[in-house]
């Protein structure tokens, strides 16, 4: 009785193992993660800069 014991009890566990992994098996993959920069930082960025730029010029000449 002990050695069926010891053979039904891994048996049941791949059982239920697959068991378990056939309610996953349609999980659809994420998708993509979107851009972390689509471009509109950088041009942000450059603005900044000219303005300040342009800031420093115009205090210059003042």
């Amino acid at each position: 009785m002990k050695t069926l014991n010891f053979v039904a009890f891994p048996l049941l566990t791949l059982l239920f193992i697959a068991i378990s992994h056939l309610g996953h098996a349609q999980d659809l993959p994420s998708p993509a993660p979107s851009p972390t920069s689509d471009g509109t930082t950088i041009d942000q960025g450059i603005a900044y800069i000219l303005m300040l730029v342009a800031l420093g010029i115009t205090y210059m000449i003042h």
